[in-house]
C-alpha cells in the first residue's frame, strides 16, 4: 500500500483538514501529517493516545457489524475541532482532524471513496 499517496488524495479533500493519519487497526502510524502552517493541538503523546482509543473504539464497533452491518465512518464533534475516522480496509484506518466549522458531510463524502478494494 502507497501510505504517502494515499496521505496526499486525503489533504487535498479540503483545505479545512488539520491533520491526517492513516494507521493499522491498532493505531499503529503508517503516514501522518499536519497541513502546513497548522499547529497541532495536542501534544504528540496525546495525539498517540488518540489514534489508539480510535482504533479501539473502532474495533468495538466491528464486535456488532454482523448484527447492525459495517461502519461508515465515526464522526466526534469538538469545540475546536471534528474528527473523522473512515475504514480504508479491514486493516486500516484513515482519521482526520478538520476545523470546527468545516463541511464533514463534502470530507465524508470525499474521503469515502479513497476506501481500499
Amino acid at each position: 500500500m502507497d501510505y504517502q499517496s494515499l496521505y496526499d488524495k486525503a489533504m487535498k479533500i479540503s483545505p479545512a483538514i488539520r491533520y491526517a493519519t492513516i494507521t493499522d487497526m491498532n493505531g499503529k502510524i503508517k503516514q501522518s501529517g499536519h497541513r502546513k502552517g497548522v499547529k497541532s493541538l495536542l501534544t504528540s503523546k496525546e495525539s498517540l493516545k488518540s489514534l489508539k482509543l480510535s482504533a479501539n473504539m473502532w474495533k468495538a464497533r466491528n464486535e456488532l457489524s454482523s448484527k447492525i452491518g459495517n461502519g461508515k465512518y465515526a464522526l466526534a464533534e469538538y469545540a475546536n475541532i471534528k474528527r473523522i475516522v473512515i475504514p480504508l480496509n479491514d486493516a486500516h484506518l484513515l482519521y482526520l482532524t478538520t476545523s470546527a466549522r468545516a463541511d464533514h458531510t463534502k470530507i465524508i463524502s470525499k474521503a469515502i471513496r479513497l476506501r481500499l478494494k
